[in-house]
Formats: C-alpha cells, structure tokens, sequence
C-alpha cells in the first residue's frame, strides 16, 4: 500500500513538472506563421548557447532571420507572460478562497481589475502609449485595493465580510468610471482600443515587460509558497488561528499585497482575464485535497499550463485572434458549472 501511493506521488510529481515543459515547448510550433517543430527547437537551443559566453558549440544557421524574431521576439515573451499570468492568477485565488474561507472568491474580489481597467481605459484616452496604460492600470489597481482596505478600516477592523462588501463598493466605483471613459472616448479609435483591451490580450507582449513583471510576479508567487501552511490554519477562522498563536492581521496584509500586486501587474500587461483565478484552484483542490500546502503550488502549476494553453487557442484557432477573455470564460464557465453540479467546490 505505501508503495502504490509512492508511486502514486512520484507520478503526479513527474506529471506536474512535465506538463509545463511539453507544453512549453510545443507553443513555439504553434501559430500563423508556420515553423516545424525541429527549427523551432533549433532556434531556442542556438539562443541558448549564444548566450553563453566563449561556448564552444554553434549551431549553423540554416533558417531565414524572419524564423528568429518570430520565436524569440514574439512568442517567447509571450509564452512566457501566459504562464507567469496563468500561474500568479490562479495561486491569487487559491490565497484568497482560503483567507476568506469562499470556494466562490476570485483575485477580482477587492476591486483590483476594475482599478486597473479604469487605469488602462484613462491612459488610453489620454495618450494611448504603452507604458502610460500599463503604468496608469497598475496604479489604479493598487489605489482600488487600498481604498477598499481602508474603506473596511473604517469600522476598526478587518473581518473578511467587510474586506468583500468594501471591495464591491470600489469595484461598483470604478466600474462606474470605466463606462465614463468608454462614454467620452472617441468612438472610432479610442473606445475599440478600451474594449478590446478589457477583453484580454497578450498579443502586445515584449520582453520588455517580463523585465518589470516577471520579477515582481515571481517573488510574491514564492512569499505565498512560503506561508501557504499558515493559510490552512487561517482557513478555519480568525479565533483558531489567533489561539494557535498566529497573527492574523499581520497575515491578512501579506496575503492582501501579494496577491494584489499579481494580480495588478498580470492585469497591466493582459487585461481583465477572468475565471482562471476561480476554477484552477478548485481543480487543484480536487486532485490534492483542501491542504493548502499542496493546493497553492498544484495551482501555480495548473494556472500556468491552462492560460498557456488558451492563449495558444486564442493565437491559432481562427485567422483573427479571440481576446483571452472569452476563451477563459467559455472554457471556465462550464467546468465550474460541472464542479458545482457534483458538489467539489467546497471544502471537503
């Protein structure tokens, strides 16, 4: 019996660990412009070895240039960004079901993602350049989460009902403010560009934005590994948890800035994504069971493949791209609706 279930563990493991690496590698075969898997794989292991100084194996270059900058400029940054926003998406949900104790909360719940689509709707009115959107939607993001922080402190406490009520408040808010934008934009150009942004998309990654979101991401991602054992004891009620010597304030906060930073810096350079921080974690917690210890890293995990899987959808399925938005909805919604008709999205 302990073997088969050693067995059992070193499978899911390699399973876990696999995935994301086959999948990894077969995205870069997969898009418009077509390349065979071997030239593909020619191109990332040429770029490797170059960029290892006085390395004394080459690789010839057999390809046309073009071949280089579609994997390396374009699809490897974008690749990248679905897993890192597929993975910090997801881990955000699974941090904030167990502190508010919710199977239904997301990483939407404190009004981040109407923050920041404000933001980006605003920098889009305004200027229109990258940076200024990314930069205006981060911003927003973190004065939403803030506001709602604070508009929760009013009552002198932090109780998770309030966190909630106080983030519908903000997002209602900036809602509100998002149909503004919308209403004065002009409506041949800026109003399809605030639309089609809140839909979700990769497609204007570079990697220059992995330089400023990919370290951000990582370290909150790893913060939240690093206290996901204190989730569980959190996950059974402010009174237990203060009992057992944990500060439940002080671990609301960390759990509250992680998760919002994520979620804010995957919104800058996506969009609003929905879904994946509702579902992934109820499908990790189906196949790990409710320990959080386990559930956050399944979760990272899964979060990673899943939206690299629908943005490779999304850039391959028709000639014109389908925002992320839509995908994640139309695949997310029935597997919560299956989730709940069998009752797996509780706690037990």
């Amino acid at each position: 019996m302990n073997a088969m279930r050693s067995a059992r563990k070193w499978t899911t493991i390699g399973f876990l660990v696999g995935l994301p690496l086959f999948l990894f590698v077969v995205s870069f075969f997969l898009g418009r412009y077509a390349i065979d898997p071997v030239t593909a794989i020619q191109i990332i292991v040429a770029a490797i070895i170059e960029a290892i100084p006085a390395c004394p194996i080459s690789i010839p270059h057999t390809w046309p240039t073009v071949m280089d900058t579609v994997v390396l400029k374009i699809r490897l940054p974008r690749i990248c960004a679905a897993m890192l926003v597929g993975a910090g998406l997801a881990i955000s949900g699974a941090a904030f079901q167990g502190l508010f104790r919710n199977p239904l909360v997301s990483p939407h719940i404190l009004g981040v993602a109407s923050g920041a689509g404000f933001g980006a709707a605003l920098g889009i009115l305004i200027s229109g350049s990258m940076f200024v959107v990314q930069s205006l939607a981060f911003t927003f993001g973190i004065v939403a989460v803030v506001a709602t922080y604070l508009l929760a402190r009013v009552y002198r406490t932090t109780p998770t009902l309030v966190l909630v009520l106080a983030g519908i408040i903000v997002s209602a808010f900036f809602q509100a403010m998002i149909s503004l934008t919308k209403y004065v934009a002009d409506p041949y150009e800026k109003l399809p560009a605030i639309v089609f942004w809140m839909m979700g998309s990769l497609a204007d990654v570079r990697v220059s934005d992995l330089y400023i979101i990919g370290p951000l991401i990582i370290v909150c991602i790893i913060i939240l590994l690093l206290i996901r054992w204190r989730i569980n004891i959190l996950s059974v009620g402010d009174e237990e948890a203060k009992a057992l010597g944990i500060n439940t304030t002080r671990m609301t906060q960390i759990i509250i800035v992680c998760a919002t930073v994520i979620t804010a810096m995957a919104v800058c350079i996506s969009g609003i994504i929905g879904w994946v921080g509702l579902v992934v974690p109820h499908i990790a917690r189906m196949i790990v069971g409710p320990d959080y210890k386990k559930i956050l890293p399944v979760s990272v995990v899964i979060g990673a493949c899943y939206l690299l899987v629908v943005d490779d959808i999304a850039r391959t399925l028709t000639a014109a791209e389908i925002p992320l938005g839509i995908l994640t909805a139309v695949i997310g919604a029935p597997v919560f609706a299956y989730l709940l008709k069998f009752r797996k999205v509780g706690w037990e």
